[in-house]
C-alpha cells in the first residue's frame, strides 16, 4: 500500500494563503455590491406595505360609502313616516292622538337631521382619505421607479460577477478540504474576529499585514525559514513570509483570470 505523502509546513502555509486571496477576492465582490441587496430588499418590503395602505384605504372608503347609502335609505324611510302621519292627524279624535304623533314626526325629523349630519361627516372623511390615497399613489410611484433602478444597479452587479463568486465559493471550499481541519477552524476563527478578513498575511515592512505592530527580526527570521506556522501575538493573524505572498500571488491571479 503506497505511503500517504507527508504535508510540509510550507505547504500548509501556501495552502492557507491561497485560501486567503480566494476569500479575499470573494470579499471584494461581495463589497462591490456593497448595500445593494439590502436596499432592494427594504425597498421591497416598503412597496408592499404601501399596496397594502392603499387596499385599506380603498376598502374603507367603500365602508364610508355604504354607510352613506344607509343613512340616505335611513331619510327616505323617515319622510315616508313623516308623511303617514301627517296623513293620520288629519283623522284624529282627540288633542292626545294628535300630540302622539306630532312627537312621531318630531322624532322623525331629528332622525333626517342626524342622519344629514352623519352623511355630511363621511363626506368629509371620503375627501380625506382621497387626499391620502393620492399622497400614497404619488409615494408608491416614486418607491417603485427607486426600486427599479435599485433593482438594474443590481442585476447589472450580479450579472458580471454571480458567475465569477460562484466558481470563487467553490475553489474556497476545495481548498479547505486540503487544509487539515484544525487549520481551517483557525483560519474562520482569525478571519471572522477581524474587520478586514485577514486571517492569513505577509510581513510588510518589517511588520504583519494590517498592523503597525513591528515583527521582531529573529521572528521575521523563522517565518521566512516556513518551519512552522506563526502567528502575530498582537492581531493573532497567521504569518506568511512576502516572497511567497508574491508567488502565490501570480498563482492566484492566473487562476482568476480563467474564471
Amino acid at each position: 500500500m503506497a505511503k500517504k505523502k507527508e504535508v510540509t509546513v510550507e505547504e500548509r502555509l501556501r495552502a492557507l494563503y491561497d485560501l486567503q486571496l480566494i476569500d479575499s477576492r470573494i470579499d471584494e465582490i461581495r463589497n462591490v455590491r456593497g448595500e445593494l441587496p439590502l436596499e432592494v430588499r427594504d425597498l421591497e418590503d416598503e412597496v408592499a406595505g404601501l399596496n397594502i395602505r392603499l387596499e385599506k384605504l380603498v376598502a374603507n372608503l367603500d365602508v364610508i360609502d355604504n354607510d352613506i347609502l344607509g343613512k340616505k335609505n335611513l331619510i327616505e324611510e323617515a319622510k315616508a313616516l313623516i308623511k303617514k302621519y301627517s296623513e293620520q292627524q288629519k283623522n284624529v279624535r282627540n288633542n292626545r292622538e294628535y300630540n302622539s304623533l306630532t312627537k312621531e314626526i318630531e322624532f322623525q325629523e331629528l332622525e333626517i337631521e342626524l342622519a344629514e349630519k352623519h352623511i355630511k361627516e363621511f363626506k368629509a372623511q371620503i375627501e380625506q382619505k382621497k387626499e391620502v390615497i393620492a399622497e400614497t399613489k404619488e409615494r408608491l410611484k416614486e418607491r417603485e421607479t427607486h426600486l427599479k433602478h435599485k433593482k438594474g444597479e443590481l442585476d447589472a452587479i450580479l450579472a458580471e460577477t454571480e458567475k465569477e463568486e460562484q466558481a470563487l465559493i467553490a475553489k474556497s471550499k476545495e481548498y479547505k478540504e486540503q487544509i487539515e481541519e484544525r487549520l481551517v477552524a483557525a483560519y474562520t476563527r482569525i478571519r471572522d474576529n477581524v474587520k478586514n478578513g485577514l486571517a492569513v498575511v505577509p510581513i510588510e515592512r518589517g511588520a504583519s499585514g494590517g498592523s503597525f505592530f513591528t515583527i521582531p527580526p529573529q521572528v521575521q527570521v523563522e517565518i521566512a525559514s516556513r518551519k512552522k506556522v506563526i502567528t502575530d501575538e498582537h492581531s493573532g493573524r497567521i504569518l506568511v513570509d512576502a516572497v511567497l505572498a508574491e508567488e502565490q500571488k501570480a498563482k492566484m491571479e492566473k487562476l482568476f483570470s480563467k474564471l
